[in-house]
């Protein structure tokens, strides 16, 4: 029952109903009819049983859960920040819990901080009632190397700059990855120079103080350790070259590459409004699908359903089937996480030029759902979320008589129901009033051009 094997189910409810007996007509299962139980009453008791199955605890274990779930309220309620961040902590590395729960914090009007080279730990931690991104959750940078980074700063106080961190972080196992990926996560934003500076001219800087250290264990004098003082030195020995920073799309772009969320902002907040107009579905509604189908729960979706999806494609790959016909799975993420949408080729072909990285789209298709996968949905159309706007039929009454205006209602009577997808505004001598809304279809403008006259009636 717990696996929710529908066969074994079925064998084992009529062995439960009228029991089971070998070949020799010895009885090895009495069942429910032969202890005098009639066979309606032991279906039901067997419906009764397979619903309790699909999520069930004994005594002990759900008061186990009982504390736990008492004192982590108790905990979110009164110390919001230390949970969270202790829940963040525990899902480092799990880019597809991390967005989740940096959205709670959201919600809970808790700000993350973004990592800051003289301010954030090796992980997660509080700041003035908000919290500081952990450097060693940036990718690429290496546990041992940010620990090393971090000791410093404490033994040794603030870096003072970039060209001070990497003479300070020279002899540790700090590489050119590391320093690489610290920059476009954006953590030496406070000092002045822009991340595409930084970008061009770190490689040469560590070059040099690596140079300088070599000269220094041979005991040769530059030309610039002469009769000069250090910060003159400095300028000497490190040139910038001075770049104008990236655009605020590469900027978010780095940071998701580097971090695996948006902290700074999201491509996708400015349209937040729209897309929830517009879609039905998002990636915590899909984790809430795999999660129900896992526990046999409910949810308010099905298996084939229609929906509507919308956020920003993050990865497509093409492929050729058997038929040698094109196709593609593309992963399109949502302020929440990303999601993988089937491409069959009858849609590729029509979406192509909007399947583009970084290209926010909107997605419908159907819905599918199989036991111990992601939900995924199979796309019948895509399109430029931009290109998207919600249509109004609008239905100009000025000046016409009362027959005119019960056939109109009449017709609008006859297309409202459950279905709506298009709304309906009156022009009156009062002005431009909403009206409801209907199902529109391929013939509907045309009965009330018939009704109204073409010249009254537009989409």
């Amino acid at each position: 029952m717990g696996k929710k094997k529908l066969d074994v189910m079925a064998k084992e409810r009529e062995i439960f109903i009228n029991g089971e007996v070998d070949e020799n007509g010895k009885v090895i299962v009495p069942g429910c009819v032969r202890n005098g139980i009639t066979a309606q009453d032991a279906n039901v008791i067997f419906d009764e049983m397979a619903e309790f199955a699909k999520y069930a605890f004994n005594k002990s274990h759900a008061a186990a859960y009982a504390v736990v779930s008492y004192r982590t309220a108790y905990i979110k309620a009164y110390y919001p920040e230390a949970l969270l961040a202790a829940t963040l902590n525990s899902f480092l590395g799990n880019l597809d819990k991390i967005p989740m729960y940096i959205d709670e914090c959201k919600n809970l009007n808790i700000q993350i901080l973004k990592p800051d080279i003289n301010k954030s730990d090796v992980k997660f931690t509080i700041e003035d009632g908000k919290i500081r991104f952990g450097l060693g959750s940036i990718k690429n940078v290496g546990i041992s190397a940010i620990e090393s980074i971090v000791e410093d700063r404490k033994k040794n106080g603030d870096f003072k700059s970039f060209t001070d961190f990497c003479e300070r972080i020279q002899d540790n196992s700090v590489n050119k990855k590391c320093v690489e990926s610290l920059i476009k996560a954006g953590v030496f934003d406070e000092f002045e120079q822009t991340r595409k500076t930084l970008l061009e001219s770190f490689e040469d800087i560590l070059d040099a103080i690596q140079d300088q250290t070599r000269k220094s264990y041979t005991g040769q004098v530059s030309m610039f350790d002469i009769g000069e003082n250090k910060e003159e030195n400095q300028k000497h020995k490190y040139t910038f070259k001075i770049c104008e920073e990236y655009s605020d799309k590469e900027l978010l772009s780095m940071e998701k590459e580097m971090l695996g969320i948006y902290i700074s902002g999201h491509p996708l907040e400015k349209l937040k409004t729209e897309i929830l107009k517009q879609t039905n579905i998002d990636t915590m509604k899909m984790k809430e699908i795999m999660e129900a189908s896992e526990n046999g729960g409910r949810t308010e979706f099905k298996d084939g359903q229609i929906v509507k999806y919308a956020g920003i494609v993050t990865s497509v790959k093409k492929k050729y089937t058997k038929n040698n016909t094109v196709m593609a799975f593309v992963t399109i993420e949502d302020l929440y996480g990303p999601a993988e949408i089937i491409v069959f080729e009858n849609c590729y072909l029509g979406a192509q030029d909007k399947l583009i990285e970084e290209n926010i789209v909107l997605v419908t298709g159907r819905l599918s759902i199989r036991e111990e996968e992601e939900p995924t949905i199979i796309a019948s159309s895509i399109e430029n979320l931009s290109e998207k706007k919600e249509k109004k039929l609008v239905l100009d009454i000025r000046g016409i008589d009362e027959e005119t205006k019960e056939k109109l209602r009449g017709t609008l009577r006859f297309f409202m129901g459950d279905r709506n997808n298009i709304k309906v505004e009156i022009i009156d001598e009062e002005g431009t009033k909403p009206c409801g809304a209907i199902f529109m279809i391929k013939d509907t403008v045309e009965q009330f051009k018939e009704i109204l006259g073409e010249e009254r009636v537009s989409v």
